[in-house]
C-alpha cells in the first residue's frame, strides 16, 4: 500500500507534533513491511535518505495556511497515494484517498482562553476531523476519552498509540560530558529544568513562583532553574513573571535545544517539573525519566497514565506544594534515588518501534474498511 505522511510541520518549528512526526518517520524506516511511504514536505525542506521505501513529495501548501482545504486537495492529487496520515489533527476534507488522523490532545477545548486566533481558526475543525476522517489515533487512553465526551465520537473509532521514548534518552556513566557541557553553556553544576513552549497552558507561572517561595526558606539551597524551549503564545507574560518576582539570576532560559543537548541537560538536573495544565502524552517527563531523572508533574489523567508509580504528582495550581515538594525532595537522596528507579522501569513500556508497529496496523485496517 502507498501511505503518505505529512511531515510539513518539520520545516516550520521545533515542538511536541514536531517530534512526533520525526521519531514516528525514523521508526517506519526500521519496521519490516510491504508498504511504501510518501513523505509530504514543504518547498524548502531537504529530506534525508530514509531507504527504497520512501519518497519525498514537496508540496507548495504550508501548515495551517488558510487556503489548505482548497489548494492541498489539489497538490495531493500527483502523490498518487491510497491514505494520508494527517499528524497534525486536521485532514483534508475533500480528497481521493483515506485519512487517518493523529489526536494529540484536545487542550483547545479543554481550556479555549489559551487559544490563538489563529489556532482557534485551525483546530476549530477538530470536530469535523473527527468524523471526516477514516481513522483516528490517540495518543494516551486519556485523549482518547476527551475526544469521546468532547466530541461525541464512539471509542471503537479511536486506536491508542502511544509515544516511544528515543533511546539515545539515558542515564549517562560518565559526567565528564555532561559537566563540560554545562561549562561551555555557561550553567551550573545541576539546577531544576522545565522544557516545553512557553505558553499559558505550560503554566511555567506556578514553577516561578514556587521558585520564589524557595528563596524566601532557604536562600543558601542551588535554585536555578533551566528553562528549554522556544517561546510560544504571550511568553511575554512569562518573562514579566521572573522580572516581578526578581528570578532574572537564577532563571537560566536555554532556548531551542537539540536532543544531544536534551540529554546533557536532563542528565545533569536534579529534578524535573512538568506543571502543564493540560497534556496528552507529556513527552518531556518520560525523558527526563529515561535519563534517571526524579519528575514531579501536574496531577493529570495523562500524566498518571504515562508516569504511574514513578512521579510526584502536583496540583499545577497550588504553587505552595511545589515549593514545599521540591525543597523536600531536594534534601531527599533516598526520595529522589526511589523516584530514579522508578522512572528507569516505567520508561520501558514505550518504544518508537512499537509505536509504527502499530500505527501501520491502523493504516491497514482502515485501508480495508
Amino acid at each position: 500500500m502507498r501511505i503518505g505522511i505529512d511531515a510539513r510541520l518539520l520545516g516550520y518549528r521545533q515542538g511536541g507534533i514536531e517530534s512526533y512526526i520525526s521519531h514516528l518517520l525514523g521508526a517506519l524506516a526500521k519496521t519490516d513491511c510491504d508498504d511504501e511511504f510518501t513523505v509530504l514536505q514543504g518547498r524548502r525542506a531537504r529530506g534525508q535518505v530514509m531507504g527504497p521505501k520512501f519518497r519525498f513529495y514537496s508540496v507548495w501548501t504550508p501548515p495551517h495556511h488558510r487556503f489548505e482545504q482548497l489548494i492541498l486537495p489539489l497538490e495531493l492529487i500527483g502523490a498518487q497515494i491510497d491514505l494520508l496520515h494527517c499528524t497534525d489533527f486536521i485532514p483534508p476534507f475533500r480528497r481521493r484517498c483515506k485519512a487517518v488522523i493523529t489526536v494529540h490532545d484536545l487542550a483547545f477545548l479543554r481550556l479555549p482562553n489559551l487559544l490563538t486566533k489563529e489556532s482557534e481558526r485551525y483546530y476549530g475543525q477538530v470536530g469535523r476531523a473527527v468524523q471526516n476522517a477514516e481513522g483516528i489515533i490517540a495518543e494516551s487512553e486519556a485523549t482518547r476519552d476527551d475526544i469521546c465526551d468532547l466530541l461525541g465520537v464512539a471509542e471503537a473509532r479511536i486506536d491508542v498509540v502511544r509515544l516511544g521514548i528515543d533511546s539515545r534518552f539515558r542515564p549517562l556513566l560518565d559526567e565528564g560530558p555532561a559537566m563540560r557541557f554545562c561549562q561551555r553553556h555557561g550553567l551550573p553544576p545541576t539546577f531544576m529544568l522545565w522544557v516545553g513552549t512557553i505558553s499559558p497552558r505550560k503554566n511555567l507561572g506556578t514553577l516561578l513562583n514556587a521558585l520564589a517561595l524557595l528563596r524566601e526558606r532557604d536562600p543558601k539551597l542551588n535554585h536555578c532553574l533551566v528553562v528549554v524551549g522556544e517561546n510560544g503564545w504571550l511568553y511575554q507574560d512569562t518573562l514579566r513573571l521572573v522580572e516581578e518576582l526578581k528570578l532574572s539570576d537564577v532563571v537560566r532560559f536555554y532556548g531551542r535545544a537539540t536532543d544531544e543537548d536534551l540529554l546533557f541537560l536532563y542528565n545533569t538536573a536534579w529534578a524535573f517539573a512538568f506543571p502543564s495544565l493540560y497534556e496528552g502524552f507529556g513527552l518531556p517527563a518520560l525523558e527526563a525519566m529515561a535519563c534517571g531523572t526524579p519528575v514531579v508533574s501536574s496531577d493529570l489523567p495523562a500524566m498518571h497514565e504515562m508516569l504511574g508509580e514513578a512521579a510526584i504528582f502536583l496540583d499545577p495550581q497550588d504553587a505552595e506544594s511545589w515549593a514545599s515538594t521540591l525543597l523536600q525532595l531536594h534534601a531527599d537522596a533516598d526520595l529522589r534515588r526511589t523516584l530514579r528507579e522508578r522512572g528507569l522501569a516505567q520508561v520501558r513500556r514505550f518504544d518508537w518501534r512499537r509505536t509504527a508497529q502499530e500505527t501501520i496496523t491502523v493504516y491497514h485496517k482502515v485501508l480495508r474498511q
